[in-house]
């Protein structure tokens, strides 16, 4: 009887999971390669700022990957780091900090320019109807998340990123509709393992190709490979070499460069 029973609620699962991919529908985008701006376009401004994000909008970018953390006192903010040390003149880890307390910290940067760590929220207002966000979902609360993309009217307009299994139970439970992407464990090598892992946690994009010959399937299962390219060395060869895999994405620190050569290769 209780077998009986674990299969059924294993089934009743399944089937939520595969019905939750088929509502789950990607931003549009107006090329047939997407180009990320990891963190915003910080090539001259900081990282994970308003300011990244409005040059990754000037910059022409489909996306901006943002990272979302948890002040103390419950409030969501975009930074990279679990401490605010490498970013900023503070130190400390960010869960431990007050939103005041956050606020008052300046990020470094390199146009002496005073930046701050934003509110997620108003990262969304920067971003709607301009730029779609690519939801990097660091440490914080998913209805939370999910409650402040409803009020910026966003809900079309962001992709999730999972770091961990958990996230996935989260986000399907307040916003079964929104696409989800994460990584494939390396020792996916055959249809039949990727088959499996799909349904266990349905994926809308990847961004890694453990093995090359993966990448039909991916396709015939309608996931997307959004490779990431961002490097102290990315430029026109490692571009080059991800392209040819055939993916639909490129993940990069130089949005205004790689759009470029994408245009000058009609690949954009």
């Amino acid at each position: 009887m209780i077998r009986i029973r674990a299969n059924i609620l294993l089934y009743l699962f399944l089937l939520m999971s595969v019905s939750a991919f088929a509502q789950q529908v990607l931003p549009e985008v107006k090329h047939k390669i997407v180009v990320i701006a990891h963190r915003g376009n910080h090539v001259s401004v900081p990282e994970n700022t308003l300011a990244a994000a409005r040059e990754a909008i000037a910059a022409g970018a489909d996306y901006v990957e943002v990272d979302l953390r948890t002040t103390k006192d419950g409030h969501l903010v975009v930074l990279h780091d679990a401490t605010v040390d490498r970013t900023t003149n503070g130190a400390g880890k960010v869960s431990t900090m007050t939103l005041d307390e956050v606020k008052h910290l300046q990020v470094f940067n390199r146009n002496k320019k005073t930046n701050r760590i934003p509110e997620f929220k108003k990262l969304l207002a920067v971003c709607k109807d301009k730029i779609n966000i690519y939801l990097d979902f660091k440490a914080a609360d998913a209805a939370e998340a999910w409650k402040q993309i409803q009020a910026a009217g966003m809900e079309k307009q962001v992709i999730v990123y999972l770091n961990k299994e958990s996230d996935f139970q989260e986000w399907q439970k307040v916003a079964p509709t929104v696409p989800l992407m994460s990584s494939l464990p390396k020792d996916i090598d055959t249809k039949e393992k990727l088959t499996s892992f799909l349904e266990k946690l349905p994926l809308k994009i990847v961004d890694n190709l453990p093995h090359p010959h993966l990448l039909s399937a991916l396709n015939e299962a309608r996931v997307q490979v959004w490779l990431d390219v961002q490097s102290a060395t990315e430029g026109p060869v490692s571009w080059k070499a991800a392209l040819q895999k055939g993916v639909q994405g490129l993940q990069t620190d130089q949005p205004a460069a790689l759009i470029k050569y994408l245009q000058e290769n009609d690949a954009r």
